[in-house]
């Protein structure tokens, strides 16, 4: 639940996109909380162990597709996009986009493949049923899509809108200089 590259495309989903935008930005970003998941269960943390230029190839790549992701924002600021639906919010995505963005977005983060195998190892004892981890897999994604559905529910309301759009371009400019800044460290950042 902490604020991260996942969180800040949830949050610019329920902004700018449709119901069914946002949907699709949050499936995807489960989607790759499901994977993280499984390859913790899996083990995972010691194939990047074994193999540390496997995550540090992971990290420079999921970096980079971050500072993508933020440059892109900006570039589309500086080009005076402005929303395109009837609505007042931004066609720009399309469902495909949004859970592709919001999968890759999610698996472009290494840390979280470490995070969720010292999770596993910590609690899951050795030769615990397969069961176990399924559940144990099962109720990450519950708990990330509750978490990302109550942030979109929160923020795809009225007043909040109204307030976004008055303060649309220097929030999207703070989003993009986030994403810069998260794909940057993500990058530079010792494992």
């Amino acid at each position: 639940m902490t604020p991260g590259a996942n969180f800040l495309f949830v949050v610019q989903a329920a902004l700018t996109g449709s119901r069914p935008i946002i949907v699709w930005a949050i499936l995807g970003t489960i989607t790759g909380t499901a994977c993280w998941g499984v390859a913790g269960w899996l083990g995972v943390g010691l194939l990047f162990k074994a193999a540390p230029a496997a995550y540090l190839g992971l990290k420079i790549l999921g970096g980079l597709y971050l500072v993508y992701l933020g440059l892109r924002m900006l570039w589309r600021i500086r080009a005076g996009a402005t929303p395109g639906a009837a609505d007042g919010r931004a066609g720009a995505l399309s469902p495909a986009k949004a859970f592709r963005i919001g999968l890759v977005a999610n698996l472009a983060n290494p840390k979280s493949a470490i995070f969720v195998s010292s999770l596993f190892a910590a609690t899951l004892p050795p030769g615990a049923p397969w069961t176990y981890g399924a559940s144990a897999v099962a109720t990450m994604v519950l708990i990330s899509g509750l978490w990302y559905a109550i942030v979109a529910a929160a923020l795809a309301r009225g007043p909040v809108l109204r307030s976004y759009h008055r303060m649309r371009r220097r929030l999207d400019l703070a989003t993009g200089l986030i994403f810069v800044g998260f794909g940057s460290k993500l990058i530079v950042a010792d494992a």
